[in-house]
């Protein structure tokens, strides 16, 4: 695993358990509403991360993207693949896009590194 990968990933375990160890009855609802949005449904859950990958590169939230970026490798998705959802969050998003595109591919690139 690369060193940004299991940074972001310590750092993300760690601070969801801090803030739902705060006890807001409103945090933890969203957090339980986020988690049910990826479950399978009428659309599949791998079908749903691709989507959030998307979603998260047209809302340039880099750490959204690394997210559904590891989730998408997990559940299967080819380079291929990914590489197309991302044009489409680049169409819809436009140029200011770019700079997240240029850490999609880059952590995509770090994530199939650490796969092999």
């Amino acid at each position: 695993m690369t060193d940004e990968i299991k940074r972001f990933n310590l750092f993300r375990a760690r601070m969801n358990q801090r803030i739902l160890g705060s006890g807001h009855l409103g945090i933890k609802r969203f957090f339980g509403l986020d988690s049910a949005a990826y479950r399978e449904g009428a659309l599949p859950a791998k079908t749903k991360e691709l989507l959030g990958l998307v979603a998260s590169l047209v809302l340039r939230c880099n750490d959204c993207v690394t997210y559904h970026l590891i989730r998408c490798v997990e559940a299967g998705y080819s380079d291929e693949e990914i590489i197309d959802a991302l044009n489409v969050g680049l169409v819809v998003g436009g140029s200011i896009v770019i700079p997240h595109l240029r850490l999609a591919f880059a952590r995509l690139d770090e994530i199939r590194a650490q796969t092999k």
